[in-house]
């Protein structure tokens, strides 16, 4: 019984040991600390980049009807994230009087999360169940 004791926190020492120093190196490896509100602002071009540049198209109802309910609430949230990015992006920007680059890019996102309210609401009046129904409704009023 003692020497499975002495074994047991030797081998727990060894173990948290190693793990702090694997945690050190992870740490070390990284530079910089991240700003959580860093998630909110684009990341800043250099002057010297000549091509604009491209962004990707909103999502279609027909593409968002092939995924699942939770796929549907990631890209959700992936587009509230883009759209409170751009809009902050926005605001900065006219407070400093210069001109928003892209303003497609808010309608486009706008336009991506009505189609995935859309979708969400045609499965809901599908459901057999008026009482899933009726739940899944007022979860999409609340999104």
């Amino acid at each position: 019984m003692l020497a499975a004791r002495l074994f047991g926190r030797t081998f727990l020492a060894a173990a948290k040991s190693e793990s702090s120093a694997a945690a050190a190196a992870a740490s070390s490896a990284t530079s910089r600390t991240l700003n959580p509100l860093e998630q909110f602002f684009e990341v800043d071009r250099t002057p010297e980049d000549d091509k604009p540049v491209v962004y990707g198209r909103g999502w279609k109802a027909s593409e968002l009807r092939l995924k699942s309910w939770d796929d549907l609430q990631k890209l959700w949230y992936v587009l509230m994230k883009e759209k409170n990015m751009l809009m902050t992006q926005r605001q900065m920007l006219n407070a400093q009087n210069l001109r928003f680059p892209n303003p497609e890019r808010i309608s486009k996102v706008r336009k991506s999360m009505c189609r995935i309210k859309h979708v969400l609401t045609e499965r809901a009046i599908d459901e057999a169940d008026p009482r899933r129904s009726t739940e899944m409704k007022r979860m999409i009023n609340a999104l």
